[in-house]
């Protein structure tokens, strides 16, 4: 599997060394794409609006529950093609922004971790 690379800071397209939009290949396009979708509201991608991480209905303006919004990441993160085990882990919370980790383990057993 392969994906267009994404600036990591910008989270846009980057060009290769010769002026190519970049690819990413496996593990890390997997990872890429994990991070991709985790940041997709429900309902955002007009041409399947069921992709998605439910932000607006289970998240935002209720208080926190936590169990939830892992549960939420997991599902989403497992949408994503050759992805066979996810797992979200929370590192802090401090205001309304939340950091940690996505483990994300593909079906060939190869680890990585996407940072949020």
């Amino acid at each position: 599997m392969r994906t267009l690379l994404l600036d990591q800071g910008d989270w846009d397209l980057v060009l290769d060394a010769q002026g190519n939009i970049a690819v990413a290949d496996e593990p890390y396009a997997i990872a890429q794409d994990v991070a991709s979708a985790v940041r997709v509201f429900l309902g955002e991608v007009w041409f399947d609006t069921a992709q998605g991480v439910p932000y607006f209905t289970e998240v935002l303006g209720a208080p926190l529950n936590l169990s939830v919004l892992k549960s939420r990441i997991e599902t989403t993160a497992l949408t994503v093609p050759q992805v066979a085990r996810a797992r979200c882990l929370v590192a802090t919370i401090e205001g309304r922004t939340l950091r940690g980790q996505i483990q994300v383990i593909d079906i060939d057993g190869n680890e990585n971790n996407v940072s949020f």
